[in-house]
């Protein structure tokens, strides 16, 4: 190939580079809604499955067989919410519940926003959900693992309450370290709409696994 060729293919490359993303600001720029317009579900059988897959599968880098969704959404399908957009399903939150070491506790297992609906609130709703339904089902403390370069997932939980317990040194498969959050119930730390919770249910209070988060939301 001629030095004029390479020359031209290089440059018809980077114009279909730019036309790329000139096309995904002007989506993003044009998706305009109203927090009204998102509609939150509880996962409701498997229907809804594909679509969990599917999200996680395309922004998150660790594998997961099926097997894995179906222990989280078969076990716990209350833990487990979805956002939709006008029919689009945009997000998706996957937890656990159970005891360990002598502690009944929450655990978020997945959490994912697709790009164009990161930084509207979304991530944060999804998660407030599930904590909700920790803390009525009695757990005492939620966790969760995220890469210690995820400032987004960090700057989120780190704004729902979540502490910074541990490092784990290469933790997940692309050798990056992660961060294990946890929240403890009830907490002066926590967001607005979960203190309001804590209030509600403190009388209740006193009464009474290796699934990394990377991309959430909330840019992150």
């Amino acid at each position: 190939m001629s030095t004029s060729n390479i020359l031209t293919e290089f440059l018809n490359m980077e114009e279909t580079n730019k036309n790329t993303v000139e096309n995904q600001e002007e989506e993003e720029e044009n998706l305009k809604f109203q927090a009204s317009e998102i509609d939150y579900v509880s996962y409701g059988g498997e229907h809804h499955l594909p679509l969990i897959m599917g999200l996680v599968d395309s922004e998150l880098s660790e594998p997961y067989s099926i097997f894995t969704y179906r222990y989280f959404v078969y076990l716990w399908p209350q833990l487990s919410f979805l956002a939709f957009h006008r029919g689009k399903c945009v997000g998706t939150v996957v937890c656990k519940m159970g005891e360990h070491r002598n502690t009944f506790r929450g655990y978020i297992a997945m959490l994912v926003v697709i790009k164009p609906y990161r930084g509207r609130g979304i991530a944060t709703e999804l998660v407030t959900r599930s904590i909700q339904v920790m803390m009525e089902s009695g757990c005492e403390e939620v966790t969760l693992e995220a890469e210690v370069t995820n400032k987004g997932a960090l700057a989120l939980y780190g704004g729902l309450g979540f502490v910074r317990a541990k490092r784990l040194f290469r933790y997940y498969l692309n050798g990056v370290d992660a961060f294990r959050l946890k929240l403890l119930f009830p907490s002066p730390l926590l967001h607005p709409s979960l203190s309001m919770m804590a209030e509600r249910d403190d009388s209740h209070w006193h009464n009474n696994d290796h699934i990394p988060i990377e991309e959430c939301s909330e840019v992150h």
